[in-house]
């Protein structure tokens, strides 16, 4: 199994409705960053399913890297 990419070196500030379901990109090969299109088939790993509580901005990981996947926990700053 491949390892994850990061995307970017910092979050992504997305918009979500309540009760919504949503793929984030584990694998940061994804043309469709921070979310999921499938890229990830070629090497094995799988995107986080998470369900929005509440209409809100949240900041996703970018760098995959985060002990709180698919939320952003600022390790970002240390890679």
């Amino acid at each position: 199994m491949a390892e994850p990419i990061p995307a970017q070196k910092a979050p992504y500030g997305v918009n979500v409705e309540a009760g919504k379901d949503y793929w984030w990109c584990a694998c940061g090969r994804s043309a469709n960053q921070p979310f999921c299109d499938g890229s990830h088939k070629a090497v094995g790993l799988a995107p986080q399913k998470f369900t929005a509580t509440e209409a809100k901005q949240v900041w996703l990981c970018g760098c995959k890297s985060s002990a709180n996947k698919p939320f952003c926990d600022g390790t970002h700053k240390r890679i």
